[in-house]
């Protein structure tokens, strides 16, 4: 099953499920994938290390309550290191067993590892694609060189080729660089986006303090990455073009998002129907105008 969103295959959006059973709860989860559902959005983002596999296990519950036919949705879930063949192949059996299905539809290594220079972890992935346990593999939070690395040591081996990469981008930080662009775009790889609200630093709501409860407080990494120089001097730029046009800042960062050139598709993780249908409404907004000024690419 090639990756497609149902019978809206031209829509970039994909269902990210970070906050489940972290941030949201098994009904609240259910009701965003069921909603998702109902608008053609069949592509489901799940990883191990979200929620410590609970994420995947309520993806799982919801795909077997539901009776979903398997080629009407299309569940992609990553996998930490290490990368040993033996841990590769627990890993995939774990999530396999938490997502209620006999076949991955994409399984992305989570990040880059040093062990991943040789051969072993790329023939054990390999065998699990030929096995039929997986059926497209990825990779994710992969820099150009070390996409480059992968991509040439599958064909040195003769191996099944990277099909996805999953990177963060959005319009104040981006991890899609030129290089890898031109890496995907050479070896057929679709470029898969997430965290287009910045984990909210676009919305402006952290401009004066951590919101209580929100990405910020609950992962304070994520203050290392959004507080610079840079990204503020971003932030103040889509903020005022929000200002002068009307339009929240986050409607403007999901529209540019779910425009940018070569990606394939932009995941949206959310604790609520309303920031889903946000970026419903992102995908249809188009003015050229407002485009060119915030440097859509």
């Amino acid at each position: 099953m090639d990756y497609e969103h149902g019978a809206t295959a031209k829509s970039k959006i994909g269902l990210g499920c970070v906050t489940f059973g972290r941030e949201i709860d098994k009904g609240t989860s259910f009701r965003l994938m069921d909603h998702a559902y109902k608008n053609q959005i069949t592509f489901l983002d799940t990883a191990a290390a979200y929620g410590n596999g609970v994420s995947e296990e309520i993806v799982g519950a919801w795909l077997k309550e539901r009776a979903f036919s398997k080629k009407s949705i299309t569940v992609a879930t990553k996998i930490l290191p290490p990368y040993t063949p033996l841990q590769i192949r627990l890993s995939v059996e774990e999530s396999l067993r938490r997502l209620r299905t006999e076949s991955i539809d994409i399984l992305y290594l989570h990040r880059w590892d040093e062990i991943l220079n040789n051969t072993e972890p790329w023939v054990t992935l390999d065998k699990l694609v030929k096995e039929g346990k997986v059926k497209k593999t990825g990779v994710s939070n992969f820099d150009t060189e070390q996409l480059l690395n992968a991509v040439n040591l599958k064909k040195i081996n003769g191996l099944d080729s990277i099909r996805y990469i999953q990177n963060n981008n959005n319009f104040a930080i981006s991890d899609l660089s030129s290089g890898v662009r031109d890496t995907c775009r050479s070896n057929e790889i679709k470029i898969v986006t997430f965290s287009p609200l910045g984990a909210g630093f676009l919305t402006g709501k952290h401009r004066d303090r951590i919101q209580v409860r929100s990405r910020f407080a609950i992962i304070p990494a994520h203050q290392d990455i959004y507080f610079t120089e840079q990204a503020k001097l971003r932030l103040d730029k889509i903020l005022q073009v929000a200002e002068r046009t009307g339009y929240s800042s986050t409607h403007l960062a999901l529209s540019w998002a779910l425009h940018q050139k070569d990606v394939f598709s932009v995941l949206i993780g959310c604790r609520t129907i309303a920031h889903l249908d946000q970026a419903f409404a992102a995908e249809k907004f188009h003015s050229p105008k407002i485009f060119s000024e915030l440097g859509l690419i």
